[in-house]
C-alpha cells in the first residue's frame, strides 16, 4: 500500500507553493499523483520535478 501526502505536505517538503505543485500534478509530471474527491494526493516517495523555467 502506498503512502499519500497533500499538496500542503509536499509544498513544505519541497518548499515550493502549493499551486506549483497543482500545476505539477496536472501535467502529469509527478507519476502515480492521483485526484480524490477534488484533492490532490502525491505519494509520499516521489521525488520534486525538476523546475523547467531555469537553465543551468
Amino acid at each position: 500500500m502506498v503512502d499519500y501526502m497533500t499538496l500542503k505536505e509536499a509544498s513544505e517538503k519541497w518548499a515550493i507553493s502549493t499551486r506549483m505543485i497543482s500545476y505539477y500534478c496536472t501535467e502529469g509530471r509527478i507519476t502515480n499523483s492521483l485526484k480524490t474527491a477534488g484533492v490532490w494526493l502525491i505519494p509520499k516517495g516521489a521525488e520534486k520535478p525538476i523546475d523547467r523555467r531555469y537553465k543551468k
